[in-house]
């Protein structure tokens, strides 16, 4: 009742605050409202309405950092927020019933996304606890037998750093590197180790990543982690490739699937994957939710990384947030009934996007297998152009110049550096995210401002007034003072 007076109080106060008239909004800005919401959370009948006042907002390109919850999903999950509250995991009331059974019925939505059954899906809370659990839960529960693992140097920041961290311990972690595409060897080559500040440094016992990945496998292998969409890249793995050969060689397959799932189609038993992670922010979910698939038959051990009261078959315990599960579940089923149409047409947007500045610019670099890519995440590099500086002029839209689990740092993008950028093109680069609610206005705004910004960039700068005078910059010996 509290909720729908306050309701009515904000509806009433909305003309009053917005005017007669409301202008529209500059192109390329959307129009948001902000709420600033009175000291007191009580409404009563003495405290005035909030005030309500019309801000100017990015458009939002970003969608690998993030994605904005989809109305139907929270359409699922209001109910759970405020009248069906129960703990799911009370046994002896109609609350805890009722909320347990929309768990269980989240979990048959996320199994049927991927082909798994129910029973394999345990509730998290996001992709990075995923990656922990698989990682470090499998080496650790096979530690007396095995101690070598096996991942990619273009890996999520969560997996390598679980990598480190078992090295830590004693483990064996080999860094397969990448081809300049992106994409793992499968077949028997020789690669050269990339420096050792693109992927972590190597602990006591570590192997160099000189082999392609079937070579790489030991008799001591315990797990394989290759993540199925690059989320720098959008570069995606041959997964079904690597389930095969981690299957015929009797070694556990995990894939972070955070940037995949509900986007491309999967399915662990076809493409014979063991673990798989799944973040709900990545799928028009909420945030704060995940899940990680653990195959049954044959039955996978993992050591939980966490003790309580045994909630999610003892391998994650803790409390089950059951109005986030809704909401993964939710947009699991969403995903499933609207990739193929999402998928079409997120392409059609992104090959407008590339095309144009393509055509307009010289000098632009796509990074990443044009091919085996996922379309809605296109990492474009613009020569002679400082991509913080193109993120800053670029004010009116939501980018990023990397994964925003590490954008913060100065050094160019470890995975850009893993597949040989040079370092110039590697602090050029910007990611551009497009996803199930991008508009092509919204496209062309964005094309129609990056290229001016380029050229206006370029022009400040003398590196492409040489290269127009037809210097080769590589062959300048540049003096440090």
């Amino acid at each position: 009742m509290l909720l729908r007076t306050a309701w009515r109080r904000v509806a009433a106060a909305l003309p009053a605050a917005q005017g007669p008239s409301l202008e529209a909004p500059t192109r390329g800005l959307r129009l948001r409202v902000a709420d600033h919401a009175p000291q007191s959370a009580v409404p009563s009948d003495t405290a005035t309405a909030p005030e309500m006042e019309s801000v100017l907002r990015p458009l939002y390109m970003d969608v690998q950092a993030t994605t904005p919850l989809d109305p139907r999903v929270l359409d699922a999950m209001l109910p759970y927020l405020v009248n069906y509250y129960g703990n799911p995991h009370s046994r002896t009331h109609a609350y805890g019933w009722e909320s347990e059974a929309a768990v269980e019925r989240a979990r048959q939505q996320v199994a049927s996304l991927i082909g798994a059954d129910p029973r394999e899906i345990i509730f998290t809370s996001g992709a990075t606890e995923s990656n922990n659990i698989a990682i470090k839960g499998v080496a650790r529960f096979y530690r007396s037998r095995k101690k070598h693992l096996i991942t990619s140097q273009t890996e999520h920041k969560c997996v390598l750093d679980s990598c480190r961290s078992l090295e830590a311990e004693g483990f064996q972690v080999t860094y397969l590197p990448v081809k300049k595409s992106g994409i793992i060897d499968l077949k028997r080559e020789t690669h050269q180790l990339v420096a050792s500040h693109i992927c972590p440094r190597p602990g006591p016992g570590s192997e160099p990543a000189t082999q392609e990945l079937e070579a790489a496998i030991q008799p001591d292998t315990s797990l394989v982690s290759v993540m199925s969409v690059n989320n720098e890249i959008g570069v995606k793995q041959p997964i079904s490739e690597i389930g095969r050969i981690c299957s015929s060689r009797k070694v556990y397959f995990h894939t972070d699937a955070a940037q995949a799932v509900g986007k491309i189609p999967l399915d662990v038993n076809d493409m014979k994957i063991d673990l798989m992670s799944i973040s709900g922010h990545k799928i028009y979910g909420p945030k704060g939710v995940g899940a990680i698939y653990i195959r049954r038959r044959p039955r996978v051990r993992v050591e939980a990384l966490q003790s309580g009261g045994g909630q999610e078959r003892g391998m994650r315990s803790g409390t089950v947030p059951t109005p986030l599960v809704v909401g993964l579940g939710a947009a699991c089923e969403v995903a499933q009934q609207e990739m193929e149409y999402d998928h079409k047409r997120i392409s059609k947007l992104a090959e407008r996007l590339i095309q144009k500045i393509m055509k307009s610019l010289p000098d632009v670099v796509m990074n990443g297998d044009p091919h085996h890519h996922y379309p809605g995440c296109i990492n474009l590099s613009f020569a002679y152009v400082e991509g913080e500086s193109l993120l800053m002029a670029l004010k009116d839209v939501a980018l990023s110049s990397g994964s925003a689990c590490t954008s913060a740092s100065l050094e160019p993008s470890y995975v850009l550096r893993a597949i040989g950028t040079d370092e110039d093109l590697a602090h050029s680069s910007i990611r551009f995210g497009i996803g199930r609610f991008t508009t092509e206005e919204e496209v062309d705004y964005t094309v129609e401002k990056c290229i001016y910004h380029v050229k206006r960039l370029r022009e400040m700068s003398p590196l492409w007034e040489m290269v127009q005078d037809g210097i080769d910059l590589k062959s300048i010996k540049w003096t440090q003072h």
